[in-house]
């Protein structure tokens, strides 16, 4: 029986390693040959297109829905007065947004994990991980409850009006819900990714939306429940989709991924939150950084303007960012996937033909604003003097949008490979060390205004770029996809696959 089990999967072969695992590690056989002219990668990289495409088309299409339910609240909440409207924008912006990038953050290291336990084959330790995942995150949400029961004094802390300061701590205590639905969500989300399920993550979430906008009418105007119908819409739509993700994880769609619930979610915790926190320090740095853009630009001369122009371009990057996140998604699923069934070229061959992709989407979008910056501020703004200065703003936007379609997806690598600690201490350098500094010494101190606080931000995400480029250019594949190996074995996989493959032996027999 141990000769038929040690054939049975690679990751049942004993290996004696080096310190050098590249020396003895092999592709296997089924990873793409060597590219040796344009035939190869012209014949190579439409393949891999629509790999990539399959996975990024409905995982945009997902951010953009769940994206929508809180504009979706804000927009009719701007119907039932303007303090609500005030409220709710400052809760999801503020309370709200602070934990989702914490929460998705956390939630992002199943990429890395799941991922490559799944190209490895270690199908069923995808449900091990979730649930482990589930534990940490649902502590962590516990531990946020207080930012919600808090909200108030700590609005009014940052220098927001006592009324609305009131008015959004208390919407915030009604959306503790949505907190352990975010906990709930995104390490479920991370389970299907994995598997390549998400085209059912797409269908929830355009049902959710659709349920959410019906019911916000309902509830929000026609019942006039106000702040306590926008409540409980946005609470029951994050939860409707967490309970039908479950009932299609649970019900059997997913076969050996999903086994039941196990003991061994509580083994190895701490391991798995330090990479859960590597994984939510990496992102949130990211998110916190472009808040704190229009946050200087708030403390400017003629701040009000300044801070309306900011935010139109704010908006229309947060909507093309939307984009770069679907192929942040599916190169991070490409990657850890290839990683872990040992296929070292076609993990680098995917990365390659991500930013290719996300590079020319980036200018193709840069160029419609180019284009029309003189015609799209009329479609945000009625003041004259706004709409200069977003006109002035084009420019920057432009090469912004270029720039965040391709940092994204070398962030998904990043985390497909397992390099979120590293990632998070260059996002610390880049962004905080670098960037916020240089902004605010053009901005205030070169008098240069909310053009200078952008140019020496936008720097900051540059270097950070460049850095990744480094990064990815200096990587050896091979060595990457050994490390993936090793990973799964010390999360557990190698033990319970070896459990697993004696198990149906002895069934067999």
């Amino acid at each position: 029986m141990e000769d038929h089990e040690d054939h049975t999967h690679p990751l049942l072969t004993p290996r004696h390693h080096t310190p050098d695992p590249a020396v003895v590690f092999t592709a296997k056989s089924d990873d793409i040959a060597p590219i040796a002219g344009a035939g190869d990668f012209a014949r190579e990289f439409f393949a891999e297109s629509k790999k990539l495409w399959y996975l990024a088309g409905p995982a945009i299409f997902t951010s953009v829905c769940q994206y929508s339910l809180g504009a979706v609240t804000q927009v009719f909440s701007g119907h039932v007065s303007t303090l609500a409207l005030a409220a709710i924008s400052i809760e999801n912006s503020v309370i709200a947004g602070f934990c989702l990038g914490i929460t998705f953050g956390m939630g992002s290291a199943l990429e890395t994990l799941c991922g490559q336990a799944y190209g490895a084959g270690q199908v069923h330790m995808l449900g091990v991980y979730m649930q482990r995942s589930w534990v940490i995150l649902n502590a962590t949400a516990i531990l946020l409850t207080l930012l919600y029961i808090f909200a108030a004094p700590l609005l009014r802390a940052i220098g927001q009006t006592e009324a609305i300061s009131a008015a959004a701590g208390d919407f915030a205590v009604w959306m503790i819900p949505q907190l352990f639905a975010y906990a709930v969500n995104y390490p479920a989300q991370k389970f299907l990714q994995a598997q390549s399920r998400i085209m059912v993550m797409a269908w929830i979430a355009a049902a959710a939306l659709v349920l959410h906008t019906v019911f916000s009418w309902l509830l929000m105007l026609k019942l006039r429940w106000g702040l306590v119908g926008a409540a409980v819409v946005l609470n029951a739509s994050w939860w409707f989709i967490d309970l039908a993700q479950l009932v299609y994880i649970m019900g059997g769609a997913c076969g050996e991924a999903w086994s039941g619930f196990t003991f061994k979610a509580f083994h190895n915790l701490w391991g798995f939150v330090r990479l859960s926190l590597a994984s939510a320090v990496m992102l949130c740095l990211e998110v916190w950084y472009f808040m704190a853009l229009i946050l200087f630009a708030g403390y400017l001369k003629n701040a009000e303007v300044s801070v309306d122009a900011l935010s139109i371009c704010m908006n229309i990057l947060g909507w093309t960012i939307m984009v770069s996140f679907g192929m942040n998604a599916a190169v991070s699923v490409r990657v850890s996937n290839e990683l872990g069934a040992c296929h070292p070229r076609t993990a680098k061959f995917s990365l390659l033909v991500a930013v290719i992709t996300s590079t020319l989407i980036g200018v193709m979008l840069s160029m419609v604003l180019i284009i029309f910056r003189n015609q799209y501020p009329f479609l945000f703004s009625n003041d004259s003097e706004v709409r200069k200065i977003v006109v002035e703003l084009t420019p920057m936007l432009a090469l912004c949008i270029v720039i965040n379609n391709v940092q994204p997806v070398l962030s998904g690598v990043a985390v497909g490979a397992g390099w979120q600690a590293v990632v998070a201490y260059v996002n610390i350098a880049c962004y905080y060390f670098f960037g916020i500094p240089l902004g605010l010494i053009l901005g205030y101190k070169l008098d240069k205004g909310v053009m200078g606080i952008w140019s020496g931000m936008l720097l900051g995400t540059i270097l950070q770029t460049c850095v990744l480029f480094f990064m990815v250019y200096r990587t050896d594949w091979n060595k990457e996809a050994s490390l993936a190996e090793d990973r799964i074995k010390q999360w557990g996989g190698h033990e319970d696959s070896k459990t697993h493959a004696i198990a149906k032996n002895d069934q067999e027999t």
